[in-house]
């Protein structure tokens, strides 16, 4: 199965450290790239995961 993923990303780093700052998590533009850069690759990951899962199940349907 391909997936194809969007390269646009919807949260900026500055939003991401204002986000946090309401919340109490102080942290630097550059960490919060890397925090985003993990919360979209974990996403991803979490998508690959499900579609996987699913395609398996819808296989094994087809052959019973």
């Amino acid at each position: 199965m391909q997936i194809i993923y969007s390269t646009k990303r919807n949260i900026t780093p500055a939003k991401a450290v204002e986000i946090l700052a309401k919340h109490g998590t102080k942290v630097t533009l550059e960490e919060a790239q890397i925090i985003l850069d993990f919360m979209y690759k974990f996403g991803k990951l979490a998508i690959e995961t499900e579609l996987n899962a699913l395609e398996i199940k819808f296989k094994q349907s087809k052959i019973l």
